[in-house]
């Protein structure tokens, strides 16, 4: 399918540079990089990214996701610290902190989140924190573990409807509510986020079904962005929305009780995330 021209973003590589230093010298992965985010040399002129946590493999393999996916490496012990270093060499006040899905490991992973935000802390208590994790097949421990190392914000995607969940192998739709109904139980206070990729298939219906039981979670935010194929191996494209279509989505995510939404071809869960959730 032809790209519209809303939908078409050119990256200037040179605006990466003096981001592309740091991430490279301390030998961390990011989600910019490992998603081919169209966003990326924006973000990364800002000096702004979104740091990917244990490791660059994931165990799952979406069809909409470029992450690599296998067996994953040995977990770097040094990463949090890696990270917090990162976060004070590109001064940042606000870090997004997310990582592929370890199903291999006993709490999915969940203890190095709680690491990572322990270490950024431990430098700056003004810095604010906003972790995207996993399902962590939804167990109670493990999502706690990482809400009570008091993040500002405790995002998890659902992605995209019911229907369409053969794009998430190895998700499942009703354990992505019960992530973040399990993470508001345990601080109601806490700011929790959603995400869609709108494309793949989905009816407006669909949607409108999506927020509803998103906000029974307690779920505060939600953002809405264009999927775009990673190449010809993922899920394909069968819809470039309309960013009035998005405009729609929005107003309508605000009547079924989101606080903030952000929709648009360009909006990714992390993205502008320090401008509206400080």
């Amino acid at each position: 399918m032809r790209k519209p021209d809303y939908a078409i973003k050119k990256i200037d590589f040179k605006d990466m540079r003096g981001t592309e230093e740091v991430l490279s010298g301390l030998n961390l992965h990011t989600v910019c990089h490992q998603a081919r985010c169209p966003n990326i040399s924006e973000c990364f002129k800002r000096g702004t990214a979104t740091f990917l946590i244990l490791g660059d493999t994931c165990t799952r393999s979406c069809a909409f996701c470029n992450v690599k996916k296998g067996k994953p490496g040995e977990y770097d012990r040094d990463e949090a610290v890696k990270v917090a270093e990162a976060v004070s060499r590109l001064n940042l006040k606000y870090a997004v902190i997310t990582s592929v899905t370890r199903d291999d490991m006993e709490d999915g992973g969940a203890f190095a989140f709680a690491e990572v935000i322990k270490s950024i802390r431990d430098r700056s208590t003004e810095i604010k924190v906003e972790v995207l994790v996993p399902d962590f097949q939804a167990v109670r421990g493990s999502i706690k573990k990482v809400v009570d190392a008091k993040p500002e914000v405790f995002a998890h995607n659902v992605e995209t409807v019911p229907s369409l969940y053969k794009v998430r192998k190895g998700a499942d739709y009703e354990r992505s509510l019960k992530v973040l109904k399990i993470a508001k139980e345990i601080d109601p206070a806490m700011t929790t986020k959603s995400a869609l990729l709108m494309g793949l298939g989905e009816k407006e219906d669909e949607v409108l079904q999506v927020f509803g039981d998103l906000v029974k979670t307690g779920c505060d935010y939600i953002s809405i962005g264009q999927y775009l194929q990673p190449d010809k191996e993922h899920a394909e494209v069968a819809e470039y929305v309309k960013p009035e279509k998005f405009d729609w989505y929005k107003g309508a995510a605000y009547k079924a009780g989101f606080k903030h939404v952000e929709s648009g071809t360009w909006v990714r869960s992390s993205y502008m995330a320090e401008t509206y959730n400080i």
